[in-house]
């Protein structure tokens, strides 16, 4: 248990984890229902959404393992798999056993959750494969993150259906939020892949690299801005598109303090702080849309 517990630590950190996924289900299933104006599902739902998104953001992570163990062998033998730690066996065997538990969670809430939570297992088999074809998809930064990051609106969907299924289907404006999840995910991928210049390493990858500091940073800069817009217009979708604005530009003006100072100035500090700020912009947007209008509904 203490080699499993340090894994965590360092690969599945649930001091972070835990509070973003937990604000990320409660928000998706908030979100569907205020949409709909219908009332907010009962703590069940909420648990249910959240044990179902953290066993597959678990399950995330252990396919990551798989598809990199030859790189972390042979470039980061730091990582506690190729340390020694922990073995790889171990961990998908961890992995295949959060499979029935997710399947038993999705059968009990019912109403056909089960087809959704089968739709995010198919892309995440192609994603551990590449998409059959890994050299060519690597070779092509920009559609690999596309490609990967393509699992985020699936898993909202499946979150958001936690609370619509029972009712036969989405609110049409909830392709505002699951559009967000999407870029959502772009900004932490890309913000945990600006690395100072002293933290790059031959055979890894990361956009900083790729494109150099300048350019990564617009790249990270282009999709906060795209998850700000489509902020705004869930908020115009629930009727509080001004208030949503405003929460959204102080954290909008946040992130392009933060990546301006680590573009004229790309150190451990820097890349620190943009890691950092990406996940906090990821909280704030998921927090804003989840509950400011469950706030103001019940002031």
């Amino acid at each position: 248990m203490a080699r499993f517990w340090t894994y965590q630590a360092e690969r599945f950190p649930l001091i972070k984890t835990v509070p973003l996924l937990a604000v990320f289900s409660a928000a998706s299933v908030s979100v569907s229902a205020v949409l709909a104006e219908r009332p907010v599902p009962g703590i069940g739902g909420y648990l249910t959404g959240f044990a179902l998104v953290f066993l597959l953001f678990f399950q995330l992570r252990v396919c990551d393992e798989i598809k990199d163990a030859d790189d972390d062998r042979r470039y980061r033998p730091e990582r506690p798999i190729p340390r020694g730690l922990v073995t790889l066996r171990e961990i998908v065997v961890v992995g295949i056993c959060t499979v029935p538990l997710a399947v038993v969670l999705a059968l009990l809430w019912g109403n056909g959750l089960i087809w959704l939570l089968a739709l995010v297992w198919a892309w995440l088999t192609l994603m551990t494969l590449e998409f059959g074809a890994p050299e060519w998809l690597k070779a092509r930064p920009v559609l690999y993150l596309l490609s990967h990051m393509a699992i985020m609106p699936l898993i909202d969907l499946l979150l958001t259906g936690v609370e619509w299924l029972p009712h036969g289907s989405p609110h049409p404006a909830l392709a505002w939020f699951i559009l967000l999840s999407f870029a959502n995910g772009c900004v932490l991928e890309l913000g945990r892949k600006l690395w100072a210049e002293e933290s790059e390493r031959t055979g890894v990858e990361t956009y900083s690299r790729l494109w150099g500091p300048r350019r990564a940073t617009a790249g990270w800069a282009a999709f906060v801005g795209l998850s700000y817009a489509l902020l705004c217009g869930v908020g115009i979708a629930l009727g509080h598109g001004g208030l949503f604005a405003i929460i959204g530009f102080a954290g909008l003006f946040v992130c392009l303090w933060s990546g301006l100072g680590y573009a004229r100035k790309p150190d451990l500090r820097g890349e620190k702080r943009v890691d950092l700020v990406a996940g906090l912009w990821v909280f704030l947007c998921y927090a804003t849309a989840g509950f400011v209008p469950l706030l103001l509904r019940a002031v």
